[in-house]
């Protein structure tokens, strides 16, 4: 299928307006390959001091070309999508020591909850909290010992944040590991109903304790659909998640495969082997117009267009909002997921998902397949979905068909033909701000 006239103008259009900026950027990237290794540069000293609390992987790190990878991780355990990442570093450290490398944090990063500072001040620093996670990601990978980054973060400005520092430190391979979803708890329309009945004082506080409680009641995501889940369907879009695995819930042995499969794939790709994959390779323009055509044709959150210019940006890609206007003017709205639609991100999983939905649009021609990605060059690879056989992981051809079509539809019969979002223009318009 041929690509689509509008999703192509509009990223050569993208490409021409970057030209400068990610000129610049691909020259620093490339000299920073070109220097090798970065560990290789360290002073003994240096190395010394950042092996010495490594215990038994302290010998090899100091004398074998095994890789290291450095985890940058956002767990916390008051944030349910983060609680998972707890034990995320011990299982990398024991794959990578399994392959012949080791792995480090080699940092944390702070991540807050909208759902818990709406309505409070906390709420003032939300917005400020992306620019700070990629600095506290830069901080952690500026040591210079790592071969790759493995980022650990789901949640709104988490993601964000983690691929401007991917991007800055675009040298070196990097892999985001996802948590996945809750189960599904109450449904949403219950829900919304105790919440009605409390306003006109039907029920009492305690009964609206208890169903908030058990619609947001156990680790991984909120299962609606906002700019957590949203972020997730990008990283799997835009080709640094492993195929299917945006939706696969927590503290399941699948969701545990995936991980460990996530940070071996990491060390396959890094500078020492045959499979170099540095995230400026994987962070062009076409995969952020993959990206922002999975947010049309999912319906995902408005929060993305805030934060998807700031993203590219740090990549030497300029997104303005005519972009998103007219790649929304031509991709369907195949999903209705709440609060666009009374099913969860689990009911959409179960669908046929992402994979179905990137095969209905590559095969209609709205989305680039000439892309690299973690797992392999083009996203045909992402329309497969990870099984266990046997104990085994194995990725296995997704639904070739809606399973759900009130919830998943293919994009020749859409919800809607359009992606939902309009570039509005009048007198309160948008600020130009000279490039150099």
């Amino acid at each position: 299928m041929s690509i689509n006239p509008t999703l192509m103008r509009v990223t050569e259009r993208i490409i021409n307006r970057s030209e400068t900026a990610r000129g610049q950027y691909l020259e620093k990237m490339r000299a920073a390959v070109a220097d090798g290794p970065r560990r290789a540069h360290l002073t003994c000293g240096n190395q010394a001091h950042a092996y010495a609390a490594m215990g038994s992987d302290k010998n090899s790190m100091a004398t074998t070309r095994g890789p290291n990878l450095g985890i940058v991780t956002a767990f916390n355990d008051m944030l349910s999508a983060h609680q998972p990442y707890e034990t995320y570093p011990a299982l990398i450290r024991e794959v990578a020591r399994q392959n012949g490398g080791t792995a480090q944090v080699a940092g944390g990063v702070p991540a807050m909850c909208d759902g818990v500072t709406q309505g409070q001040a906390g709420m003032e620093l939300s917005l400020f909290s992306r620019d700070t996670i990629a600095l506290a990601a830069g901080i952690a990978l500026s040591h210079n010992t790592f071969d790759a980054a493995v980022y650990l973060g789901v949640c709104d400005k988490i993601v964000p944040g983690l691929i401007i520092a991917a991007a800055t430190f675009g040298f070196i391979p990097a892999v985001f590991l996802p948590a996945g979803p809750m189960p599904s708890g109450i449904p949403n329309d219950e829900k919304a109903k105790v919440r009605q009945d409390f306003a006109i004082g039907a029920c009492d506080r305690d009964a609206l304790m208890a169903a908030e409680m058990a619609s947001y009641h156990s680790p991984g995501t909120c299962t609606f659909y906002g700019t957590a889940n949203t972020n997730q369907m990008l990283m799997e879009f835009m080709g640094l998640h492993l195929p299917g695995s945006s939706f696969v819930n927590p503290n399941t042995p699948l969701r545990d495969a995936l991980t460990a499969y996530g940070a071996k794939r990491a060390m396959q790709i890094t500078n020492l082997g045959n499979d170099f994959r540095p995230a400026y390779d994987i962070l062009d323009a076409k995969a952020f117009v993959n990206g922002l055509v999975g947010l049309m044709a999912t319906g995902g959150s408005t929060n993305l267009v805030l934060h998807l210019p700031a993203m590219a940006r740090a990549a030497g890609v300029i997104l303005e909002l005519e972009d998103f206007d007219d790649l929304s003017s031509v991709i369907p709205l195949m999903a209705k997921v709440y609060p666009n639609g009374l099913a969860d991100v689990n009911h959409f999983h179960a669908a046929g998902g992402l994979g179905y939905m990137i095969g209905q649009l590559l095969d209609a021609g709205l989305l680039h397949d000439d892309v690299k990605t973690i797992i392999g060059d083009g996203m045909d690879l992402y329309r497969r979905e990870p099984k266990l056989i046997d104990g085994e992981l194995t990725f296995v051809d997704g639904a070739n068909e809606t399973l759900n079509d009130k919830i998943l539809r293919p994009a020749s019969d859409p919800f809607q033909k359009t992606g939902g979002l309009k570039h509005l223009t009048g007198n309160l318009g948008t600020g130009k701000i000279a490039r150099r």
